[in-house]
């Protein structure tokens, strides 16, 4: 999975998705990583990962900041609370919102609108683009991977899980 992210973060040519209905957790992160994204009206975004006793992974704790602004991004990461896809249009998320049915078909015109240019025009611009993150992204991926592998043994994340099993609130007043 790890290395899938760092690919995912360092690809080279155009990343276009389509979301329909929920993303959660990486369903929402690993949209920071796509170039363009087109949203059904019922989508919903949360990135619940402190609810869960865990930190935020995928580069979501350097790129939401910077997306959303800090404030906007505590509260989206910190309070774990789900996201309207007008909330995520407003946020800049995702490009544009439309019905669910034609999400995906709106994605793939995109799509063969960026496979008719130039590769290498296509390439040098989000190259460029992204120049100033491509090794701080890299960096902040492997720190919240290797604290969100060690925070999946705490206390927190065997509460978070344990509730969720047993189909209850988790209870982190003893922690």
């Amino acid at each position: 999975m790890f290395r899938f992210m760092h690919c995912m973060a360092a690809f080279s040519k155009p990343v276009v998705a389509a979301v329909c209905g929920p993303a959660v957790g990486i369903g929402t992160t690993l949209l920071f990583h796509c170039d363009l994204v087109y949203a059904g009206d019922n989508a919903a975004f949360a990135m619940p990962f402190v609810n869960l006793g865990i930190c935020p992974e995928f580069g979501s704790t350097l790129l939401a900041p910077r997306m959303f602004g800090y404030h906007r991004a505590a509260e989206a990461l910190l309070l774990g609370e789900p996201l309207s896809a007008e909330t995520a249009l407003e946020l800049g998320l995702v490009n544009r919102i439309v019905p669910p049915s034609e999400a995906n078909a709106l994605a793939a015109q995109q799509a063969r609108k960026l496979a008719a240019k130039p590769l290498s025009s296509l390439i040098e611009t989000k190259r460029l683009m992204k120049k100033t993150d491509a090794s701080l992204q890299s960096e902040r991926i492997t720190e919240e991977a290797a604290i969100f592998g060690r925070m999946l043994t705490e206390p927190a994340a065997r509460e978070a899980l344990s509730a969720f099993a047993e189909k209850r609130k988790p209870d982190f007043s003893q922690l």
